[in-house]
């Protein structure tokens, strides 16, 4: 079967399904415009629109020069790669894919450099691990720390290890900039330097920037509140259909070897298709015990969700950067990110 067949059968079957259970498909719409509006819109929305500015004024570029001489001992990244880190862990994904894309579209960039860049930027932001997690569902800010540094903990060493991703590949040449950084100015100076020029060569004024960035921000949300409508009715009639159970059935069995309460089953499957309603359940799992319900929310974040990755391939189709390395490290991060939160639990975990 050629692979172009399988997401039109794919397609088929959905709306089959939607005609055999159109009442359930009707009402796990609603509940997933429900998370959207309720959580994830004013979580989220804010941010989005203060990151947009922090591009314009050009204080992104700022800390992306400030992180340059880190970018190429650890990861093996150019100094560029810094700027797209910022933003990466600052806006959440899918960020610093597109960051990424764009780098290797001017040539800033080879395929090895971004496939690791892209593998370690791919990081939920902090506004929705505050306040959509923590707060939104877990109703308990105090999680936050640790679920912080697990993700991004996690995702830092994600980074550290895919310095040896493709080993053999050239680096690109550092820039003239990069060169004669700390030789005749210092760091900080280029930093302002970089700032001033981002803002001047940006040239909209406050208020086009801020009406520029609040209508960023919203299609965005549309795009986010879209995909997880379609994925919480692409799960429910899954749901229906047994497919589901068939999944959840397999799951419970690998966290019963790992002695997971199997309650939380449900939201690691969901978490694989979508991470707003992994993590949901995973709140709403009180009976399994807090830690590991911040166990299985660190992984449903690091892994980040089918809808994510969806997001990501699309963004990756107009490169020649692979999927295959990226959805390795997604899985990774999530193993190592789920450990980190049982190691850290006693100094950074909530106060019981």
């Amino acid at each position: 079967m050629r692979p172009a067949v399988i997401p039109a059968w794919s397609a088929v079957i959905l709306t089959l399904l939607m005609i055999g259970f159109p009442s359930e498909a009707l009402q796990a719409s609603i509940r997933g415009l429900s998370i959207w509006w309720e959580v994830l819109f004013p979580a989220l929305f804010p941010f989005f629109v203060i990151s947009e500015l922090l591009l314009g004024l050009g204080i992104v570029h700022f800390f992306g020069k400030m992180l340059d001489p880190l970018m190429r001992p650890l990861f093996r990244i150019p100094g560029i790669g810094g700027f797209v880190v910022t933003m990466g862990y600052a806006s959440g994904y899918p960020v610093g894919a597109r960051l990424t894309a764009q780098l290797w579209e001017q040539k800033l960039i080879n395929r090895a450099e971004g496939e690791r860049l892209v593998a370690f930027t791919t990081t939920s932001d902090p506004i929705f691990l505050i306040g959509a997690v923590s707060l939104g569902f877990f109703h308990n800010v105090a999680l936050a720390p640790v679920l912080a540094a697990a993700h991004y903990g996690g995702g830092l060493i994600i980074g550290l290890l895919m310095r040896f991703h493709d080993r053999k590949a050239p680096a690109t040449p550092q820039t003239i900039a990069e060169t004669r950084s700390g030789r005749r100015k210092s760091r900080l100076a280029e930093a302002i330097k970089a700032m001033h020029t981002a803002r001047m060569m940006d040239g909209r004024t406050l208020g086009t920037l801020l009406q520029d960035a609040v209508q960023a921000a919203l299609r965005l949300m549309i795009v986010v509140g879209g995909l997880v409508v379609v994925f919480s009715v692409i799960m429910e009639l899954l749901r229906q259909a047994g497919g589901i159970e068939v999944l959840a059935a397999g799951v419970r069995e690998l966290l019963g070897l790992i002695n997971v309460p199997p309650a939380l089953s449900d939201a690691v499957v969901n978490g694989l298709f979508e991470v707003t309603l992994g993590a949901r359940s995973a709140g709403t799992a009180t009976s399994s015990g807090l830690l590991h319900q911040a166990a299985i929310a660190a992984f449903v974040l690091s892994w980040a969700g089918l809808s994510v990755h969806a997001q990501i391939a699309s963004l990756l189709s107009r490169t020649d950067l692979r999927y295959k390395p990226f959805i390795i490290a997604r899985f990774l991060h999530g193993c190592i990110a789920t450990g980190l939160i049982y190691l850290l639990w006693d100094w950074l975990g909530p106060a019981v």
